[in-house]
């Protein structure tokens, strides 16, 4: 436990220097760096950072097909180990994001998240561009950012106060070795992470995080204060289907999730945006989401939407709306 945590102080103190972060004595150095120690000691999540360390080093390559497929260069390498990355893999659940293909592995998470990157990526220019990824899970899109374009983004960095989101992240790209951060950061951090390194984000991507916030509002004014002038974010978020300007919020919970405060109209949204000062708003289309994008699977051992919406999926199972996502690009100019 007491290497994992040196090794999480050293990292964050060069990490620190390389974005040209004022001194270690910095207050938001400080509190990200006891955050990152306090979800990374914990009893559940440092036996597995640990593990991961110990894990052999096996050269691989990666590409994106339907998910993210991890090939090693010699497979007698990793044959021989195979077991050990099955059993780690199992303890890390539940994968949320995905699948993965790691060698003859297949972790078929409960989102095919590729359907929503096939989406958004023809809508993204990251070429040369500082991305962020807020709220990034265990960082499946900061993989398929890297393998987007021949010409790469000069920066992705994930943010995400999960410590079982940041083992998985650390699981996988301890194979793949690909140059990406994450942060142990929420989007409510975003700001001052920001004005501290003097590294402001030309892309943001914000997926499935804002119907989580007590405050949505507050939530895009963070994301317009971390981007750099010209900068854009892409939003994914629930949307309530009406012409008028109102907003669901579910009493107790939606499609099972009582962590889901505010449900937006498009009008809505549009207005919150305009208050949180971006300049433009462009609606990038509309998607139903299904039980072939989300569902239950071995590797996440609990319920999915087909258990969260009524007998006819037409419906959440509180008889609200099923579930319908926008894709939207906000800019600031």
């Amino acid at each position: 436990m007491h290497l994992i945590i040196i090794i999480n102080h050293l990292s964050s103190l060069i990490y620190s220097l390389v974005c040209g972060m004022k001194s270690p004595n910095n207050s938001f150095y400080e509190y990200a760096l006891a955050k990152a120690e306090h979800i990374t000691s914990a009893k559940n999540i440092a036996p597995l950072l640990a593990q991961i360390a110990t894990l052999p080093y096996i050269p691989t390559s990666f590409y994106s097909d339907k998910g993210i497929h991890i090939v090693a260069n010699d497979e007698y390498m990793y044959k021989a180990h195979q077991q050990t990355f099955c059993t780690l893999a199992k303890k890390l659940k539940p994968w949320r994001k995905g699948p993965f293909f790691l060698f003859d592995l297949h972790i078929d998470s409960e989102w095919q998240s590729f359907i929503k990157w096939q989406i958004l990526a023809p809508h993204c220019d990251l070429r040369g561009k500082k991305i962020a990824d807020v709220g990034c899970n265990n960082g499946y899109y900061m993989f398929e950012m890297l393998l987007h374009q021949q010409d790469k983004p000069q920066s992705i960095m994930g943010f995400d106060p999960s410590g079982i989101f940041n083992a998985q992240f650390a699981f996988i790209n301890h194979f793949i070795q690909a140059p990406l951060n994450f942060e142990l950061l929420g989007v409510e951090d975003l700001p001052l992470f920001c004005e501290s390194n003097k590294h402001y984000f030309d892309m943001i991507f914000c997926l499935g995080v804002l119907y989580h916030r007590l405050s949505p509002l507050e939530t895009l004014k963070c994301l317009y204060q971390s981007l750099a002038s010209g900068g854009e974010v892409i939003l994914d978020t629930l949307i309530y289907e009406s012409e008028e300007e109102i907003c669901l919020s579910p009493a107790k919970s939606y499609a099972k999730m009582s962590n889901v405060y505010f449900i937006p109209s498009v009008a809505t949204l549009r207005g919150w945006c305009e208050r949180a000062k971006f300049s433009s708003f462009e609606v990038l289309g509309f998607k139903p989401t299904t039980t072939q994008e989300q569902r239950q699977s071995e590797w996440i051992d609990s319920q999915s939407l087909e258990m969260f919406l009524n007998d006819t999926q037409t419906l959440t199972i509180e008889g609200y709306q099923d579930p319908i996502r926008g894709y939207f690009k906000l800019k600031k100019y």
